[in-house]
């Protein structure tokens, strides 16, 4: 996704094949824990490459049809730590909170041409990307998570299904934040 041309590629394929993008969800992403003083320009670079570039670039290339159509719907995957930034995490909780400005502001700009878009920032996730938590890391996560759980991915995929569907026809500009209460 950090690639421009790849991108357009890719929804020119989908709009010759399928006729038109309804739903865009920006879910590609990466994280690393690493002390502030250890980032290194690359991977800084790589970070905002991936998590915000992404984003840009799927946006900017189905826009203009949806533009056209006077409809879609727009769901960009952040993080708790964009809302709260996490320590040893500064690159990563600082590309998660671009995506959550880029998205008000977006939502804003594509409001009057019946564009929805919105933000899921969930919290604690059993996926791949936090397979290295060992089991005394999540079980106090757990005991600090007002549910006393850690979240799925169907929690998160609930929330995009929402956002997807036209029942939330009138949100926009939003942050959906499943996460058991961790963060308040």
């Amino acid at each position: 996704v950090s690639v421009y041309n790849e991108v357009n590629c890719m929804v020119d394929f989908i709009i010759n094949n399928y006729g038109k993008i309804d739903v865009l969800v920006n879910n590609a992403g990466i994280s690393k824990q690493i002390l502030f003083t250890d980032i290194k320009e690359l991977q800084w670079d790589k970070m905002f490459d991936v998590n915000v570039k992404g984003v840009f670039n799927c946006c900017s290339c189905v826009v203009p049809s949806m533009i056209s159509r006077k409809y879609g719907k727009i769901i960009n995957i952040s993080s708790i730590w964009g809302l709260t930034g996490a320590s040893c995490e500064v690159h990563y909780s600082a590309s998660k909170a671009a995506v959550i400005g880029f998205t008000k502001a977006l939502a804003k700009e594509l409001g009057p041409s019946g564009i929805n878009v919105n933000c899921i920032a969930p919290g604690v996730i059993l996926t791949d990307m936090n397979s290295m938590l060992d089991e005394c890391t999540i079980n106090e996560l757990k005991s600090e998570t007002p549910l006393r759980s850690i979240g799925s991915a169907i929690d998160v995929a609930n929330a995009v299904l929402f956002l997807a569907d036209d029942k939330s026809s009138f949100i926009t500009g939003q942050v959906i934040s499943p996460n058991g209460g961790y963060v308040i």
